[in-house]
């Protein structure tokens, strides 16, 4: 089963919603603002994925600008950015999808078919 991190309002997490569902993927949805992972789940899911620390950060984001994160971001280690990820949902790519073992970042057709129609 995958795990669906989201956001309620999220236009994207409303479109991987619906291809999981029209693709009869069973899934739990955990709201990632009221529950986000933890620092110790994201650093695995960081390591596993060899994705840049980037991706794990919602760039479009308020908080990500409030924070000045374009500046800093750069200079973080993996475990600064999982702390920092790990206290406020707001500032996670979501819809975050992951399955135990692998994990997708945003909603993208292409991805979602690749990794979750094996």
């Amino acid at each position: 089963m995958l795990n669906f991190y989201q956001h309620t309002t999220c236009s994207s997490c409303r479109k991987g919603r619906q291809w999981l569902e029209n693709n009869t993927m069973e899934y739990q949805v955990i709201d990632m603002i009221a529950q986000p992972p933890s620092k110790k789940q994201l650093m695995e899911w960081m390591a596993a994925s060899n994705l840049p620390i980037s991706r794990f950060f919602n760039t479009s984001g308020n908080r990500y600008r409030e924070l000045n994160l374009k500046d800093t971001l750069p200079e973080m280690t993996a475990e600064e950015a999982a702390e920092l990820l790990s206290t406020d949902g707001m500032l996670i790519k979501r819809p975050l999808v992951s399955n135990g073992e692998k994990i997708t970042l945003g909603f993208n057709e292409d991805v979602f078919e690749k990794e979750w129609l094996k």
